[in-house]
Formats: C-alpha cells, sequence, structure tokens
C-alpha cells in the first residue's frame, strides 16, 4: 500500500454541519498528510446549457465559486491553526460525483472522505446516489462520514471474503486489511476481521446437486461449508497478524449480521470492497450490500482492487 500523503475532503455548501471535514481533518493530522477541502457546484440556472450562453452568465459562475472559495478558506483557518497543511478548491462541475472523482484522480488524492446524506425522519444516515456512484466510481479508497462522534480508540471492521465469493479479486482481501491495520495503528485502534457465510446456500446446492446422497444430513453439510471457510479465514488473519480472538466467522447474511456486530463492538469503521465481476468490467454493488451499507451505524471505507482505474468516460474534464 502505498503511503496517503494527500487526503480530499468533499464540502457540502449547503450545510454548517462538516463532520467529514474534522473526520478527514483527524486522520490527515495521525497519518501526516496535507487536507484539501474541496467543494464542487453546478446551477443549471447558470450554465448557459438552457440559453444562449453570455459574459454576464460567465462573471455569474465565477463570483458563485469565488464565493465558495471564501467560504472554504475560513474552514481552513481553524484546521491550519491545528498545524495541518490544508488547501481549498472550488470547481464548477457536473453530476457532482463525477466532479468529485475527477478531482480526485486528478490530484493524486490517496483517500476522500464525504459526509453521507441524514435523512431525519428515520433518525439514521442513508447513502445517497451520489455516494452509491462514488463507490462504483471512485478509485481512491472512499471513506463515508456518518453524523456521530467515534470512540478515542477506534475499531476498525476489515470485511473480507476469503471464498473470494461474488468473483471478487483475492488481493483485495489483502489491500482492505493492510489498510484498515495502517489506519488503526495510526489512531491509536485495534482491527477486527469479519468474514459471514450463509449455510442455506450449501444446504440448497447439496439438494440440488444429484452427485450428493439426499441422506447427507443438513448439518453435516453446514458443518463441512464452515470448516472450508474458517480454513480460509484462519490463513489471511494469520498471514496478517489479527489474532483469532479478534476475527468473527459467522453463520449469516451478511447485510444482518455485519450491522450487528459493529453495533455490538461500538466499531468506528467498517472497511469493505467494492465488489467486482471481473477486471474488465464495471464494479457493481449488489441487494445485499446495499442493504449492508445503509444499515451500518458507523462509518464506511470502501477500498477498490488495485487495478481499478477511472471510468474513461468521467476522467475527462468537462468544460465549464
Amino acid at each position: 500500500m502505498q503511503k496517503i500523503t494527500r487526503i480530499m475532503c468533499v464540502i457540502d455548501p449547503t450545510t454548517d454541519e462538516q463532520h467529514a471535514m474534522y473526520r478527514a481533518a483527524s486522520v490527515a493530522g495521525v497519518l501526516g498528510a496535507e487536507l484539501e477541502l474541496f467543494v464542487c457546484y453546478y446551477n443549471e440556472y447558470l450554465s448557459g446549457d438552457r440559453l444562449f450562453d453570455s459574459p454576464s452568465l460567465e462573471k455569474a459562475r465565477k463570483e458563485v465559486i469565488t464565493g465558495h472559495e471564501k467560504n472554504l478558506e475560513k474552514l481552513a483557518e481553524s484546521l491550519r491553526s491545528r498545524g495541518l497543511v490544508v488547501r481549498t478548491t472550488a470547481v464548477w462541475d457536473h453530476p457532482l460525483y463525477e466532479g468529485i472523482v475527477r478531482h480526485a484522480a486528478a490530484t493524486g488524492a490517496g483517500l476522500v472522505f464525504k459526509d453521507t446524506h441524514h435523512h431525519s425522519a428515520v433518525s439514521r444516515a442513508l447513502l445517497t446516489n451520489t455516494d452509491w456512484h462514488l463507490i462504483r466510481s471512485c478509485a481512491a479508497p472512499l471513506w463515508l462520514v456518518k453524523p456521530r462522534d467515534i470512540p478515542k480508540k477506534p475499531i476498525f471492521i476489515a470485511a473480507i471474503d476469503p471464498m473470494n465469493e461474488h468473483d471478487k479479486p483475492a488481493a483485495l482481501d489483502d489491500e482492505i486489511l493492510v489498510l484498515s491495520k495502517e489506519l488503526a495503528g495510526k489512531c491509536g485502534g485495534t482491527v477486527r476481521a469479519f468474514h459471514s457465510y450463509d449455510p442455506r446456500i450449501a444446504v440448497a446446492t447439496a439438494t440440488a446437486n444429484a452427485y450428493i446422497p439426499v441422506s447427507l444430513p443438513f448439518d453435516e453439510i453446514e458443518k463441512q461449508m464452515r470448516e472450508q471457510h474458517e480454513k480460509r479465514f484462519k490463513e489471511i488473519i494469520a498471514f496478517h497478524g489479527i489474532p483469532d480472538d479478534d476475527a468473527h466467522l459467522v453463520a449469516g447474511l451478511s447485510h444482518e449480521e455485519l450491522p450487528a456486530l459493529s453495533k455490538e463492538l461500538d466499531a468506528a469503521v467498517v472497511v469493505m470492497g467494492a465488489i467486482s465481476r471481473n477486471r474488465w468490467k464495471r464494479l457493481f454493488i449488489g441487494a445485499t450490500a446495499e442493504r449492508t451499507l445503509d444499515h451500518l451505524p458507523c462509518d464506511l471505507l470502501i477500498v477498490k482492487p488495485d487495478w481499478f482505474r477511472t471510468p474513461a468516460e468521467i476522467s475527462k474534464e468537462r468544460a465549464a
């Protein structure tokens, strides 16, 4: 894993609550990284798309961006007083997620922070469409911040898939564990490894497979499945120096077990990989993962495979 020297934090100009900024500042401080506060703004009525562009519209766009830059500088001053190196950038770009991805790629950000959307009706944070697009297209590790404080000794849960189900690259588990250990070590926290499996899959497979005797007890099938998963799980956690006491192999559905464990441990961050069909196709997040992420009570850190690159249709700069 390359050393993280640049951290980018997406600032929401529509609110005074900037949880992601303070989380990013804390991490930048312990990593000794430069922090960039970033605003991506667009207004269709000032874009010139509906009517012919004009000097007055161009002037209005510049004034809006200048206003955002001034506000960013006010936020940055309080962080600089803590000894952090902070840059500020405001751009006119759209859609929001593409502007974020483009800037992160252009500046070589090693970590991107962004607040999740707070849905007051149910008193929890929900991922927005922008969040989901970022999960799919942002090459840098993406830290989605929920509106809560984290413990002084944070627990990072590394959610891995040692059986490489869902066609996920095996090396991604290594990246998840390496990054989790690096961040936890710098933040004075600990790492817990997590993997779940669904015994019902093995039972259904055995039932449908003509080569497996139908008389084989289902509990024996489940036992064999657990042994297979446990063997691979222990191999990878042993390689990364995770004690058995800090490893959680659970029989059940990920979207139920991972949020439950996060709540039980009062975890600060869940670190997990973006699932991929293969290296030639787009990354995708399935229904199970979507339910898992939206119901986690803590921050999310999404890690991509090392071969992932920003999609070509996004990386090209748009004209203002």
